[in-house]
């Protein structure tokens, strides 16, 4: 199965995501905080580079469980300001 291309927008919201999770792991190494949430790091390092701007929504809700941040927080956060 082919999957179409991201929006502009889809793209913007998954590398604010990214920022806003890298922000909230502060000094906490990459592979503490992705073992915690039960992926690997290299998965980790994609969502906050963007790479993987639609990450599955129990991948983000396990990141906000072990980052100690709500879901709220992360949807207003990572939507991009209107331009």
């Amino acid at each position: 199965m082919v999957r179409p291309p991201l929006t502009l927008e889809e793209r913007l919201r998954g590398e604010q995501l990214g920022m806003v999770l890298r922000q909230a792991r502060g000094e906490r190494s990459i592979v503490e905080v992705a073992a915690a949430a039960g992926m690997s790091a290299e998965t980790l390092r994609k969502i906050e580079t963007g790479r993987i701007a639609t990450p599955a929504f129990f991948t983000i809700a396990a990141l906000a469980d072990v980052l100690d941040i709500s879901l709220d927080h992360l949807a207003v956060r990572a939507t991009p300001a209107a331009t």
